[in-house]
């Protein structure tokens, strides 16, 4: 009697099957099938391939695995954890010691004791991931997974307190010139690898329920911005949109003169809050989706 799987049995040859039975031929050269001839795939007039492909790898496997709702977490990339900041100082100081009228020295121990006050941005970045990825393990229906750009700082912050909690959370690297490596945080399945930022930042809030966002440069601001300008054209649903550190933000953005210069509307400033901690921005995601148990009493 034949298998009753047979009915089923896939019938056509598989690409995978394909490029291995030409790899066995010597001097392929153009005789090379399209989609593993690399060469081909790289060059320019192939962008719109390389675009559709780096868009469906994530959404493929995320889709696979049932990842349909994140809080996506920004952040500097050069923030330090708290003791690595705080070991820094103290060579620093102890350097300056050795030569007490050295300016380059002084100005390291200027540069050291600044990140010793903004690791306090990393500490809390790993403690807002760690609240929600808590939460999310006792109360599966409320699931949040905690997503950052994969690299070092917030971004590692964020990812390590997921781990923390025993929970897992997503890296979305990206390919630079001066390389960023993936942090060793992230969920080894759900880490990825971008070339374009365009693609980078669609998967991040394709999924996005909440973006919290620590202070940082060029790339947190453009995220940041990115995402209130999609929400306020109503290119995008609302969602709590949480700023942590309300003397940098404050200091950085007038917001209110956009609105006196008639840029923005007074309603746009309500688009975001404004928090110091993580466990306020926390709340504050708690309370926009009602989220049972949320202020971990």
């Amino acid at each position: 009697m034949a298998d009753k799987d047979e009915l089923h049995r896939r019938r056509l040859a598989s690409a995978k099957e394909s490029d291995e039975a030409v790899a066995r031929i010597e001097g392929q050269g153009s005789y090379k099938l399209a989609f593993a001839d690399n060469e081909f795939l790289l060059r320019d007039d192939l962008r719109a391939v390389r675009l559709q492909l780096e868009y469906l790898k994530p959404q493929l496997i995320m889709e696979q695995h049932n990842i349909d709702a994140t809080i996506v977490v920004f952040g500097s990339a050069r923030f330090l954890p708290p003791e690595q900041a705080s070991h820094d100082l103290r060579i620093a100081e102890a350097e300056l010691a050795k030569k007490p009228n050295d300016d380059r020295l002084r100005g390291q121990v200027k540069r050291a004791q600044i990140a010793v006050k903004n690791s306090f941005y990393y500490q809390q970045a790993q403690e807002f991931s760690r609240l929600a990825t808590e939460h999310s393990l006792k109360r599966p229906d409320e699931n949040l997974m905690i997503v950052s750009g994969g690299g070092p700082g917030v971004m590692e912050a964020a990812n390590r307190g997921a781990m923390d909690a025993g929970g897992e959370s997503i890296g979305l690297n990206i390919v630079l010139p001066k390389e960023q490596r993936p942090n060793p945080y992230i969920t080894p399945e759900y880490c990825f690898q971008f070339h374009y930022f365009a693609i980078r930042k669609m998967h991040f809030l394709q999924r996005a329920r909440a973006l919290v966002a620590f202070p940082g440069g060029y790339g947190t601001l453009d995220e940041l911005f990115e995402t209130l300008t999609l929400v306020q054209t109503q290119k995008s649903e609302p969602v709590p949109i949480v700023l942590v550190g309300k003397t940098f933000w404050s200091r950085l953005i007038n917001f209110e003169l956009l609105v006196e210069e008639g840029t923005v509307e007074q309603r746009d400033l309500e688009l975001f809050s404004i928090v110091d901690t993580a466990e306020e921005a926390w709340r504050e995601i708690c309370r926009c989706y009602d989220l049972k148990n949320g202020d971990h009493r």
